[in-house]
């Protein structure tokens, strides 16, 4: 009978140690998420170009952009857009230890998945779905698609893509002129999951479902910012939860219209994710992410003056997206800003972002 009652005791506590244990969505090395307020201005200090495009013979590709990274099993993950010489866009993967292996870190291209194909594909955004224990890749193949997987690390087990809606929301019809809906965003909280997205008209929206329906119903599709002049809010929208203050960040890509016409980031605040936003660092005097808030590393020349379509590093990698306010970092792409062109002929690289400043 002792021997019994031990090897129950056991047998429970090993059932209570796996549900306390920390699932894929917990932050792996960070410390739990700060209710730390964010500071009124920012600055930041930049890397050289840390993953640049890796070109063969079946991909000839002359831009690495638009990256999603997280941090999972010990390794960093980045998925990616690329475009290649005939103006074809499509995604590749890359993973490492540590950041001084990147730019060694082969390169997969996601048309050798035959679920993905050679079809277009840009803009990836990945996360861990915790409610059904998937994977999602969310991007655009024209609408907003997502494919899912229960190993990221394994670029081949995307499955097809399939689209949230069914057409184009008629406010998206109305109001994006020569535009067009892109940069898709999904961000979750208790009960619900919001699809933000642009369209490159000076608008940017958001749609609505519940957790339980995700990724099925997104419905309620509303404006929650707009600009009049379409490049002020343009493309690359992010939001994320500030740890475990209740408070949620926005960024979206801008240029400079005002000044000298390079890609930044503008940033607002919003106390829930179907609140209003307020302004933060929204200006090109005082942008969230710009070249004139900008230093390089030691030793880096300052290889680009455009910051644009990136990711912040998450604490953990669930579908609440948060972030640490104190320990704020950017993965963003850039380019010499000598370049010019056809824009899908521009040659971007991903360097990464540390601020300087914080608060806390």
């Amino acid at each position: 009978m002792r021997t019994f009652i031990s090897g129950l005791v056991l047998a429970l506590l090993a059932v209570v140690l796996t549900a306390l244990s920390p699932g894929p969505a917990a932050a792996e090395g960070a410390p739990p998420g700060r209710a730390d307020p964010l500071p009124d201005s920012f600055s930041w200090s930049s890397t050289g170009p840390l993953i640049s495009p890796k070109p063969d013979a079946a991909h000839p590709i002359v831009s690495v952009k638009d990256p999603t990274v997280f941090r999972y099993k010990n390794r960093w993950h980045v998925y990616a857009t690329t475009a290649d010489t005939a103006g074809a866009w499509s995604l590749a993967y890359t993973s490492f230890t540590d950041w001084s292996q990147a730019s060694a870190a082969p390169q997969t291209f996601l048309d050798s998945n035959p679920n993905i194909g050679n079809r277009y594909a840009a803009a990836p955004q990945v996360f861990y779905f915790a409610p059904r224990k998937l994977w999602y890749m969310v991007y655009q193949t024209g609408p907003p698609s997502y494919s899912t997987t229960t190993d990221p690390g394994k670029p081949g087990s995307w499955s097809a893509p399939k689209y949230f809606f069914d057409g184009e929301p008629p406010i998206v019809t109305e109001n994006k002129g020569s535009g067009s809906w892109l940069d898709f965003w999904t961000i979750c909280d208790k009960t619900d999951c919001y699809l933000f997205f642009n369209d490159g008209n000076g608008h940017q929206y958001r749609s609505r479902t519940t957790l339980a329906e995700f990724p099925n119903g997104f419905r309620d599709t509303t404006i929650v910012l707009s600009e009049p002049g379409r490049f002020d809010l343009f493309e690359a929208s992010n939001v994320y939860r500030l740890g475990d203050s209740g408070t949620y960040l926005m960024l979206v890509e801008a240029l400079a219209t005002k000044s000298d016409w390079r890609r930044y980031f503008r940033a607002w605040t919003a106390d829930s994710l179907d609140g209003t936003w307020t302004p933060l660092a929204e200006t090109e005097a005082n942008a969230f992410i710009r070249s004139n808030n900008v230093t390089f590393a030691a030793g880096q020349p300052a290889w680009t003056t455009d910051f644009s379509h990136g990711e912040m590093i998450r604490d953990g990698v669930d579908q609440t997206l948060t972030i640490d306010p104190c320990r704020l970092k950017f993965l963003y792409q850039g380019m010499d800003p000598s370049a010019s062109g056809d824009y899908s002929q521009l040659p971007w690289k991903l360097g990464l972002l540390t601020q300087t400043n914080s608060s806390c």
